[in-house]
């Protein structure tokens, strides 16, 4: 540790993204805003304001949605702000704070989208012990306990963050408050501060990858066994479109948090570019992803906009 630490009292953030493509990286930012906004509000409305949607896919479904509604709030807003000034002084407090809050709705969404995959993966496999297997009561736990493990798994990283010294700059070359950044621009050269992360990246992020990946595989498989084209078909899609949206959340995110640890050093502006890909594009997917391509949700908007049945109201999965 360098011993001719300075006061840090806020830090500044500057995007590494060049002048000539903010103004459409600012309009790019704010459809995406609007859209994840837009499909997370209307899933939560429609889910909460129909009771038939009050089983347990739903409720993973809705609870996707609230965080998403979160974690486009805290980021998106913050980031349009700073590319149209340029650079943005945070407060030290808030700074960890928001660095804290990311961590945590990262962390909530990973978990998230596992247990989502266990449920579909119990639903195929085990049909008939389904209900009694996935409770109402096993998922109100699970979505409880999300964000209290979340806030609580990362108690460390922030005290790891609070001990960090600063001598040369406290200019932060990203768009948010950054844990790995705050390291990377810090005097202390203890591996402790990276290590840390990458190991919680590898148990909490490379693990629920692989839960994914395998229930996935297993639901694939089943499918290819169904006789009928149009329900292999369907299964088929659905897969290919979920994992692509758990592609676009986990490689990027965990790429991005791993990387550093390991000592490998990317460019500010990949690094930016992977960490905006992982953390604003999901939250607007997922509804198309995970709601509104389910037969249930859409009959139910079709009928709140309309006051009509859809044909499709009385076809339950």
């Amino acid at each position: 540790m360098v011993n001719a630490t300075i006061s840090v009292s806020d830090f500044v953030l500057h995007c590494g993204i060049r002048p000539d493509q903010r103004s459409i990286t600012i309009v790019a930012l704010l459809v995406i805003y609007l859209a994840s906004m837009f499909g997370n509000l209307l899933v939560i409305m429609v889910i909460k304001m129909s009771r038939q949607l009050h089983s347990a896919m739903y409720i993973f479904i809705s609870t996707l949605a609230v965080i998403d509604v979160v974690n486009s709030n805290t980021i998106i807003p913050r980031l349009i702000t700073i590319l149209q000034i340029d650079s943005s002084l945070v407060p030290y407090g808030a700074c960890l704070m928001q660095m804290y809050v990311i961590l945590n709705i990262n962390l909530m969404e990973s978990l998230l989208v596992t247990f989502m995959a266990l449920d579909r993966y119990v639903a195929v496999m085990y049909p008939l012990r389904y209900p009694s297997i996935v409770t109402k009561k096993i998922v109100w736990v699970v979505v409880l306990f999300l964000p209290l493990f979340a806030f609580l798994f990362h108690i460390p990283i922030l005290v790891f963050a609070c001990e960090l010294s600063f001598c040369r700059t406290n200019v932060l070359p990203y768009c948010y408050c950054d844990y790995s950044n705050m390291v990377l621009v810090s005097c202390n050269s203890d591996p402790k501060y990276l290590l840390l992360l990458s190991s919680f990246v590898i148990v909490l992020g490379f693990f629920p990858l692989i839960i994914v990946l395998f229930t996935y595989a297993r639901i694939f498989l089943v499918a290819l066994k169904v006789s009928t084209l149009d329900a292999n078909s369907k299964v088929f899609s659905t897969c290919v479109t979920h994992l692509f949206v758990v592609g676009l959340s986990y490689i990027p995110l965990l790429s991005s948090y791993i990387l550093p640890g390991a000592g490998v050093k990317m460019s500010i502006e990949v690094y930016n570019t992977m960490l905006i890909i992982g953390n604003v594009v999901p939250p607007m997917m997922n509804p198309l992803i995970y709601s509104l391509r389910n037969n249930e949700i859409k009959s139910r908007i079709y009928m709140i906009f309309t006051g009509k049945k859809n044909i499709q109201d009385n076809v339950h999965h």
